[in-house]
């Protein structure tokens, strides 16, 4: 079936079988590496991307049944500088390995744009094995301190 798909402000088409998910079009026929593939059951959130601004596990959506705009990491920067988010992940190391960098700054983006009262909650559902949960919500914090735009 054929699907067009606006990822990171850019309108592509693709042929797709109905079963095809957002995380597999993204990464295997768009070449979108961001989101990553972690445990593919919606259970990591290292394949969280934004549909239409909310997040949303790329590993359980399947592509044809998206239609608003995908913006993925690495759509957030601008002009050649980081989002706040991910400049504030870089200034509290709260990376460590990477590979759940990517799901984990697009949570945070949403917990920012929403303010959400309990941020530990808000991210309960992106895993880090590397353990840097402290760091990320030190992060999270750094920006709402700054009361950045994002």
């Amino acid at each position: 079936m054929d699907i067009s798909l606006e990822v990171n402000g850019r309108t592509e088409t693709l042929d797709v079988e109905p079963g095809v998910t957002l995380l597999d079009a993204l990464r295997e026929r768009l070449d979108v590496t961001g989101p990553k593939k972690g445990c593919d059951r919606g259970q990591c959130g290292a394949c969280t991307v934004h549909v239409g601004g909310r997040p949303v596990l790329s590993c359980l959506t399947l592509a044809a049944t998206v239609r608003e705009p995908v913006t993925t990491v690495d759509g957030l920067a601008t002009d050649g500088e980081l989002h706040p988010v991910q400049q504030a992940f870089v200034d509290q190391d709260a990376l460590q390995c990477g590979f759940c960098t990517s799901g984990q700054i697009m949570s945070a983006v949403a917990a920012v744009e929403q303010d959400v009262a309990d941020v530990r909650e808000f991210m309960s559902g992106n895993i880090c094995r590397c353990a840097a949960y402290p760091h990320i919500v030190a992060a999270i914090d750094q920006v709402r301190r700054a009361d950045a735009s994002v």
